[in-house]
């Protein structure tokens, strides 16, 4: 076995092998506060609601003991983007769908959902509110289940903000302004005014909380669960981590607290929706992680430090709430715009991180230019393959030369015989002086590796190729292909496999027949290798890749048939140009030749047995 199919050799066991382990992975000194938390008491899941003094109609403080509010009354959410509602017991926003997205790639399909309000399934909400300090105690402050009234607006859009308004009867009059802008970000500015004799402390706080641990998909390359950014670092913590955590002496529970000192935030991540608390760039405050086993509640808080107001003063907070889609367009101009730090990162970039970003923002750039995901990948490849074109030809144009130094090397396995030590002395001498590197025929192959990895991993990860068509059946490139030879492809009147079963991996569809093909037909630049074995593992490597990744993603598999496919253009104009025609055709006929003789010496042998 001469060195270059050796080297070949290799860079295929190696690519196979980083391929099928992958697959078989898939079936990163001030007075201490009562905090927030215990205000939150829970009978069997539900929130328990403190006695509450009603305001007025106008917000002041009622002189006698009115009714409350309707508890269930609820202010709508209204924008281009978003719809949903706000519920006035506690002021959560706790009813939220995304208009632009749908369950399903249908067009009756229900719309996405974000969250939704406690005592349903699932329950999933954004809360504001204070913690008391000092000799402020609960009943002081507004809690999870305080009615609130509303004042001036009564609907909640990108033009017009909604204040909520809460007396608490004893000189503290809290309002609670909302407001949100044309895409996912809301501001919510809290205030409070105090019209007694003494000097009150208390800190504003954030609060994301979930009720029970999500559904998830468990792919070991996507996180989902906490995304958390504390200063300059990043870090993902999964749910079961959560439950795990020690109970904290002021937070109880399962708690663990991050020290912010200018710029952070934290969220709960799904793979394409995200709601994160975000405290004013340069405002230094407490990320909590909280984990509360009595009700399975998994919640997420922003501390702001402690506030002291004076006799008729007024104290004020600002924070920002996202809830909505992981838009690598929206995001990044959140992230320039308004100064959050690291905001991209939100979006699970993965450990090539260094490859799935700049991969994304020339595949997001083509896109806007032609409109179309699919043509977008296959120009994303172009582009690739033009990066590499230099590593490429070099590649390529040391095969050509290893071909024409075929007779030589072929004397020097004669001459050296069974001296296995001589012979590789002659071989690295010839290499030398006609300066040619073996291994460089293996480099655009092992490169290819981490590149294919990362646009998996951008395929799989981002919004933008959910549900994002190509043309005919192809209308989700982040799913299988939809086709199977079952029906040849939609000619036969009765329905596909379902994607994912095994019956969809056997009978693949199109496209992963095309991989196979052009991998097959990308082998036939060369002639078959004599050796046995080598000659089996190439004859199996492009139907087993063809089963294997059937189930992939089909915009990753045109991305890999129009590689193959330029792959195959380039290396035979390069071996035109330096002197070898490969015989393609020739090649497939020999082929089919040896099969036949082969298969004759078998029937013969069985014949004399």
């Amino acid at each position: 076995m001469d060195d270059q199919n050796k080297n070949l050799i290799l860079a295929t066991a190696l690519s196979f092998l980083v391929i099928l382990v992958w697959f078989i992975l898939f079936p990163p000194e001030e007075p201490p506060i009562d905090p927030a938390p215990d205000a939150i008491e829970t009978v069997e899941g539900e929130l328990q609601a403190p006695a509450v003094t009603a305001p007025a109609a106008d917000g002041t403080a009622a002189a006698d003991a009115a009714a409350p509010a309707d508890a269930t009354a609820r202010v709508a959410i209204d924008t281009p983007r978003l719809e949903g509602s706000i519920s006035l017991q506690g002021g959560r926003i706790d009813a939220l769908k995304l208009k632009d997205y749908r369950e399903e790639n249908r067009p009756d399909s229900e719309i996405v959902t974000l969250l939704s309000p406690v005592g349903g399934t699932g329950a999933y909400y954004a809360l504001y509110g204070w913690s008391p300090a000092g000799d402020l105690d609960h009943e002081a402050v507004p809690g999870a289940n305080t009615v609130w009234s509303v004042e001036g607006n009564a609907k909640l859009t990108a033009d017009t903000p909604v204040t909520l308004v809460w007396d608490n009867g004893a000189g503290l009059i809290f309002r609670r302004e909302m407001s949100v802008d044309a895409d996912y970000m809301f501001t919510v500015r809290q205030t409070v005014e105090n019209t007694t004799g003494e000097t009150v402390r208390m800190a504003p706080y954030g609060l994301i909380a979930r009720q029970g641990e999500p559904d998830t998909i468990g792919f070991f390359i996507l996180h989902e669960g906490v995304v958390r950014q504390t200063d300059g670092t990043l870090d993902e913590i999964d749910y079961s981590d959560m439950t795990d955590l020690d109970a904290d002496p002021v937070w109880g529970a399962n708690a663990e607290t991050a020290e912010v000192a200018q710029n952070g935030w934290i969220g709960f991540t799904d793979k394409y929706w995200m709601t994160t608390l975000i405290p004013a760039p340069n405002t230094p405050f407490t990320s909590v992680t909280r984990y509360v086993g009595g009700s399975d509640s998994y919640q997420l808080w922003s501390r702001l430090p402690t506030l002291s107001v004076g006799p008729g003063e007024t104290a004020a907070s600002e924070q920002m709430l996202f809830a909505g889609a992981k838009e690598w367009d929206t995001i990044r101009d959140y992230q320039d715009r308004l100064g959050i730090i690291n905001f991209i990162d939100s979006i699970d970039w993965g450990w090539f991180f260094f490859l799935t970003k700049p991969i994304f923002a020339v595949l997001h750039w083509l896109n806007g230019i032609i409109g179309n995901m699919g043509w977008s990948i296959i120009g994303l490849t172009l582009f690739i393959k033009a990066l590499l074109f230099p590593l490429a030809y070099k590649s390529y144009v040391s095969m050509a030369k290893m071909k024409e130094l075929q007779p030589q090397m072929e004397k020097i396995k004669e001459k050296a015989g069974d001296d296995r030590q001589k012979l590789q002395q002659e071989m690295m001498a010839l290499y030398k002086k006609e300066k040619v590197n073996p291994a460089s025929g293996c480099l655009p192959i092992l490169l290819q590796i981490p590149i294919f990895f990362s646009l998996y991993k951008v395929i799989f990860v981002t919004i933008e190729l959910r549900h994002a068509p190509w043309f005919g059946p192809f209308q989700d490139l982040s799913a299988p292909d939809p086709t199977s030879i079952m029906n040849l492809f939609g000619l036969l009147p009765w329905a596909a496999p379902e994607p994912g079963s095994i019956t969809a991996l056997i009978f693949i569809g199109i496209l992963p027949l095309l991989l196979g093909i052009s991998m097959w037909v990308q082998q036939k630049l060369n002639p078959a290798p004599t050796d046995p074995t080598q000659q089996m593992i190439f004859a199996w490597m492009p139907w087993v890749f063809m089963f294997m990744l059937g189930g992939f993603a089909s915009g990753l598999i045109i991305y890999w048939i129009a590689n193959n496919t330029i792959t195959f253009t380039q290396q035979y104009i390069i071996m035109r140009t330096h002197g070898h025609r490969p015989d393609v055709f020739g090649n497939i006929r020999s082929g089919f030749k040896r099969k036949k003789a082969e298969a004759d010496a078998k029937s013969k042998a069985k014949a004399k047995k």
